[in-house]
């Protein structure tokens, strides 16, 4: 649940020392206004108010004029003079009296609103790029609270204490507070620095800072799994398709008027917002905004987020975000939770003159002692007042995270993690897996290794070949230093139809280290034994839908071989994320046949299949030995970097994803027969086109230099799928055969392209759009030579249940009949994080 929500925390404050000036501010029933507007008039120095209307501002002693402002009040001010440590000044600020002047609105007419947005209309594109640079320093708290919370998620028992909540799921599940500089280059350029960061318990809690800006015609709130389409500011270029406007009303403020605008969507199921804008008269430019998103109105996840901001000038012409409140509520699967993440900006300069190589690769740089500061600095500097419960939150959390620190060498601390952690159950080892840490001290601290297994009923297979297999593959990690790791996993599986034993051991280790000066990652990879393998290395079919097929359909697509094995394998992965593979591969190849037809259900006059691919029975496969050498090469150009301390972190990248991989059969080493060189380029990519949904591609050339011995296992294989269910959708043809297209052709080349509309279309149909199933639609092809072939036609449904995707595929082949069929997988805001690449 936290880590669902660390994107959501922001940016920087001003730095202060002297004086406290402090107070509430209250509205005319004596009642606090939550996130007011607390500033020196005169400049952009200010803070908010808390939930519960209290503000706090670090002041050097002096006279000022402090302005407070909220919506729907009158703007108001106070001399103070400043002179003693502490000091109260309290707000009791008065209702706007709106006043409305006549007009006569005839039949068929508008309401005066209408003429006031298209004038902010107009001006809209003047005001996004009126500012072409600037700096400034922010300041973000971001608290998620937990009201309630079940005892058990899909039959998984909820670890209420390790969520951090009571009995009942009341708590704080997360608080962080940020202060950094911004810089920003119009149009895109944005460079974060974090002077501190503090998380309650410690760790990290920070994250990149998203701007919210209603003048451009698409606004992010927040993350994109919110609402993957965007949504349409109220003064976008369109808007007045999509919106009605009400005037409420106008008031004066510093000899301006400032009209009150209600918004109010068209339609439902379209990404919108309701809710209050206020824009200025003759100037036309934002004055604040109080809006809503729903899912009424396409937003994922959340029950309600609230977006509320108050623009202030900077200097005469320019007016940029003061405050910004991002209020959001959700209620799914038994929690219930809500969060509030404050951002005050100050110190803006229009003019930084910040140099050509200021916007680098970097986008997030930490200071070195980010994580360091007291709680006296945090005091001193913070501009929003802690509420109670998080100044409770962040004593207990830092005073349990301290003593854990302080007592991580003794053996009471060791003694209590082990009995936390519990015995192995039965029921772990029969069906729920097991998963079992052993701890020990380390250079005064508490680490450990960890002992993994699948459950003895998941480990369970069946296929024609071996009958019922028991496949026993536990893994042990251990910890061997910093950064550093060890995994020896051995397997035994055995088959009581075949009565096959295969059995072996595979070791890896991990660590970080530097090679040309640059930080990066070892994966060290050894194994070798008797194993049973696909024939598509790519293992296109898994074992639960091969036992499904073959059990109650009698269908046996899973195609083995047996081989004795040796393997070994590098990889280095750069600090840009650029990976590096090299590798090399010794087997014994040996056939299999079927051993048994038992099935469950399905006629038995239905006979079997042969284990060997009967789309390849002109091919023989007899046993023979086979050495591969492998390498490849995995990149995206343009990565951006989050810059740690001691480290360099991949950001991510605008760029395709690039691979290039290349693989040597060698003949005459250790009896090889193989001979052949083959190659393969790929290019993937995901483009997100806002309203319009999003396009994403994978295409692939590839071929053999040399095909002089190229045995069925090292052939190019096409990711066919003869089930109605699929794992893979841009590495995969939905209604091809497994082996049928399998070539040795000096060139093919394969492309999969799919469209995710997003609601687009689909929010316009009834129960389609209050059930938010969206539409997909693509097709997938290869193509070897004019008699090998191949292409499909699918469009579906996606985001079912938030999960599921189920396509209707047309299927034209060069070498079989035409096919239409029917395929289920995962898709939508959930189902795209489950679903293999």
């Amino acid at each position: 649940m936290r880590c669902l929500f660390l994107w959501l925390t922001i940016l920087v404050s001003f730095s202060a020392s002297g004086n406290t000036l402090k107070g509430i501010v209250m509205d005319d029933h004596r009642q606090p206004l939550p996130y007011a507007t607390v500033m020196i008039k005169g400049t952009t120095s200010g803070t908010t108010t808390n939930a519960a209307g209290h503000y706090q501002l670090e002041l050097p002693a002096g006279d000022y004029v402090i302005v407070c402002q909220y919506m729907g009040f009158k703007k108001t001010e106070h001399k103070v003079t400043l002179s003693s440590p502490v000091q109260e000044l309290d707000f009791q600020l008065e209702p706007i009296s709106m006043q409305v002047k006549e007009v006569v609105v005839k039949a068929g007419g508008e309401d005066p609103a209408y003429a006031i947005i298209r004038e902010a209309i107009k001006k809209r594109h003047f005001y996004q790029q009126q500012v072409k640079e600037f700096s400034c320093m922010a300041y973000t708290k971001g608290t998620l609270q937990s009201k309630q919370a079940p005892n058990r998620l899909f039959g998984q028992k909820i670890d209420k204490v390790d969520m951090g909540v009571d009995s009942a799921g009341k708590g704080v599940l997360f608080l962080t507070e940020t202060v950094s500089k911004v810089g920003y280059r119009y149009p895109d350029k944005m460079k974060l620095e974090v002077i501190s960061s503090r998380k309650s318990g410690g760790g990290m809690g920070f994250s990149f800072p998203a701007f919210i800006s209603f003048y451009d015609n698409n606004v992010e709130a927040i993350a994109t799994q919110l609402g993957p389409r965007g949504f349409i500011s109220p003064i976008a270029e369109n808007a007045l398709n999509f919106y009605k406007y009400r005037l409420e009303g106008s008031f004066i403020e510093d000899g301006k008027n400032v009209y009150k605008i209600t918004v109010i969507p068209k339609r439902k199921m379209e990404p919108l917002f309701s809710g209050s804008i206020f824009i200025t008269d003759g100037d036309w430019r934002i004055h604040s905004t109080d809006l809503l998103l729903t899912p009424e109105y396409q937003l994922e996840l959340m029950d309600t987020l609230e977006i509320r901001q108050t623009h202030v000038p900077v200097n005469r012409d320019v007016w940029r975000v003061k405050d910004q409140v991002v209020h959001i509520a959700f209620q799914k699967f038994g929690f219930k939770a809500v969060g509030n993440f404050v951002s005050v900006y100050s110190e803006y300069n229009l003019q930084p003159h910040l140099p050509d190589k200021y916007f680098d690769k970097v986008v997030m740089k930490l200071d070195s002692a980010f994580d360091k500061k007291p709680v006296t600095y945090w005091d001193s500097i913070r501009p929003v007042p802690l509420e109670t419960y998080e100044a409770q939150d962040f004593h207990t959390r830092d005073s349990a995270a301290k003593a854990n620190r302080d007592s991580a060498a003794s053996r009471y601390r060791l003694d209590s993690m082990q009995r936390k952690q519990g015995p192995v159950k039965v029921m772990d080892v029969l069906w729920n897996n097991v998963r079992h840490n052993y701890f020990f001290h380390r250079d005064s601290s508490i680490v450990y290794n960890t002992f993994y297994m699948k459950s003895l009923l998941k480990a369970l297979k069946y296929n024609t070949v071996e009958g019922l297999v028991l496949a026993l593959e536990p893994s042990m990690v251990f910890n061997t230093g910093k950064n550093e790791a060890l995994r020896v996993s051995p397997f035994v599986r055995y088959g009581l139809s075949n009565t096959h034993l295969n059995a072996g051991l595979g070791l890896g280790y991990s660590n970080e280290g530097r090679l040309f000066h640059k930080l990066g990652r070892n994966d060290f990879q050894l194994s070798g034994g008797k194993r049973v393998s696909q024939f598509n290395h790519d293992n296109p079919i898994d074992n639960i839908t091969n036992e499904f097929y073959t059990l109650i359909l009698r269908e046996n697509y899973m195609k083995l071989y047996e081989n004795w094995f040796a393997r070994g394998s590098y990889t280095r992965t750069f600090q840009n994320n650029y990976r590096l593979t090299l590798s090399g591969t010794y087997e014994n190849r040996i056939p299999l046949e079927n051993t048994t037809d038992f099935s469950i259900f399905g006629s038995k006059n239905k006979l079997f299949l042969p284990n060997h691919p009967y789309e390849l029975a002109s091919v023989p496969f007899e046993r023979h030995s086979a050495v591969v050498l492998g390498a490849s090469f995995h990149f995206q150009p343009g990565q951006r970097f989050i810059e740690l301390p001691d480290r360099r972190v991949p950001y991510g990248s605008k760029a395709p994803v690039f691979e290039i991989s290349y693989a040597k059969g060698i003949p005459g080493i250790a009896n090889s027969v193989v001979d052949f060189d083959k190659w393969k380029v790929g290019i993937e990519d995901g483009i997100n086109l806002k309203l319009f949904g999003e396009f994403k591609y994978h295409v692939t050339f590839g071929g053999f230099l040399n095909s002089k011995d190229v045995e069925i296992p090292d052939y190019q294989h096409f990711n066919g799928n003869q089930t109605f269910y699929t794992l893979k959708y841009l590495n995969s043809f939905q209604l091809a055969p497994y082996y049928l297209y399998s070539t040795t052709a000096s060139f093919y080349t394969t492309a999969n392209v799919e469209h995710h509309f997003n609601g687009l279309l689909t929010n316009k149909i009834p129960l389609f759009n209050r059930l938010k199933w969206n539409l997909v639609a693509g097709a997938n092809a290869f193509y070897v030579n004019g008699d090998n072939n191949y292409l499909e036609l699918f469009a579906g449904l996606e985001n079912i249940f938030k999960i599921a995707r189920v396509d209707v595929i047309a299927g034209y082949q060069s070498k079989d009949n035409t096919r239409v069929g029917v395929r289920v997988g995962f898709g939508g805001i959930l189902g795209s994080l489950l679903k293999p690449n």
